[in-house]
């Protein structure tokens, strides 16, 4: 049975902030992934570092591609049947801003500083059962099958994941399905705005987001059993002019369409997040939805808080940080949640002709004339809206 200190499952930013940091601090690791090199490497998603994020990558000298080629945003707009408002949120709350960084090429740059740092790292490792009280995991691979074990065990590995399946039935798990769906579309085309920009349409909302000079992101508000194939690339550019008003605002900067998926908006939380030796960190603890971009930062969060806390109780002998790890991560990711779900309430609107779906939708224009007008209202938006 192979043996480390720490043992990681999952090769995403929550796992790899978590082996690195550990690595530098001399704690042994070893990091398993059930995916490829090149499919953890090009998985394109989430590209929004928050000021925290991006200060933990920078201090522990995992940001050099991100302080090179990554840029400062803090700019966002609304488009709506009353026009385009712009919030300059770098000015407003605590004066922070976004980090724009493609999430795959953060995970590019986490692999080969862990691998340098002299952290283990396998791929296409399929777990088979997760034994929390010993810090244990059967696995598969190319090679056949085997045991790993360490003195600890830290669950990376997404939402259905087999870490979080290991925790025991008296675990509260929370679920909240929004009833919303997004078509997340990757696009070869420069950014057609400066800001990110959140139309509000009575076709449905619509989301422009720059992921580099080269790529944007957009997405599109769709029917939560819709196909993605069934969105051509006609279609896709037509939706996006229309909720996008492009005929008033000017014309979008069009591009090969590289990726269409659907995204269900949901959230989970695991109450708590520890169980004997095993701890959940990123998805594998909580899934928020993509609408207000939290989801790295907190599993990049999660993982400071957690390499500080081993290393008190792998040198020091102190458990009490590690002990309090759920109570101190989950007021924030509730706090997240909250926020998350402000934000689909702001840019979502029942799709149904009713008098209950009138009442929402008049709602939905007081809380975007509110964010408008009222600077205090700003200063909110743009401190939860850059921090956890």
């Amino acid at each position: 049975m192979d043996q480390t200190t720490v043992l990681i499952v999952g090769a995403g930013p929550a796992g790899l902030v978590l082996g690195n940091l550990l690595q530098a601090a001399g704690v042994e690791t070893l990091v398993v992934e059930r995916a490829s090199r090149e499919q953890v490497q090009t998985r394109a998603r989430a590209g929004f570092l928050g000021p925290h994020s991006a200060k933990v990558l920078a201090e522990h000298g995992l940001g050099t591609g991100m302080l090179h080629k990554g840029h400062s945003h803090g700019l966002c707009a609304f488009r709506g049947e009353s026009g385009e408002f712009e919030l300059d949120y770098a000015r407003l709350g605590q004066g922070e801003t976004h980090t724009v960084y493609p999430q795959q090429d953060l995970v590019t740059d986490l692999i080969a500083e862990y691998l340098t740092r002299g952290g283990e790292l396998r791929f296409g490792v399929t777990v088979t059962d997760v034994d929390a009280r010993t810090a244990t995991i059967g696995y598969r691979d190319a090679n056949g099958s085997g045991r790993l074990t360490g003195r600890f065990l830290a669950g990376c590995d997404g939402s259905r994941g087999a870490t979080r399946h290991a925790m025991p039935d008296a675990v509260t798990r929370h679920h909240q399905d929004h009833g919303v769906a997004w078509l997340a579309v990757l696009a070869e085309a420069p950014q057609s705005m400066a800001a990110v920009t959140y139309a509000i349409h009575d076709d449905g909302f619509a989301g422009h987001m720059a992921r580099s000079p080269e790529v944007t992101r957009y997405y599109l508000q769709v029917s939560p059993d819709d196909d993605a194939e069934a969105w051509t690339d006609d279609r896709i550019w037509a939706a996006l002019d229309t909720r996008m008003r492009a005929d008033e605002f000017g014309p979008l900067r069009r591009g090969r369409i590289t990726e269409r998926r659907i995204v269900h908006l949901r959230s989970e939380v695991v109450d708590p997040i520890q169980h004997e030796r095993l701890f959940l960190v990123g998805d594998a603890a909580s899934v928020i939805s993509p609408s207000a971009a939290k989801g790295a930062n907190l599993a990049i969060m999660e993982a400071e808080l957690l390499a500080r806390a081993l290393v008190d109780a792998l040198d020091r002998d102190d458990h009490s940080a590690l002990d309090a790890y759920s109570r101190t991560c989950l007021p924030r990711i509730w706090r997240a949640q909250e926020f998350s779900r402000w934000m689909i309430e702001l840019l979502h609107g029942p799709a149904e002709a009713t008098a209950e779906a009138d009442f929402q939708r008049a709602l939905r224009h007081a809380r975007l004339d509110s964010l408008r007008e009222s600077q205090a209202h700003q200063h909110f938006f743009a401190e939860h809206y850059v921090g956890i």
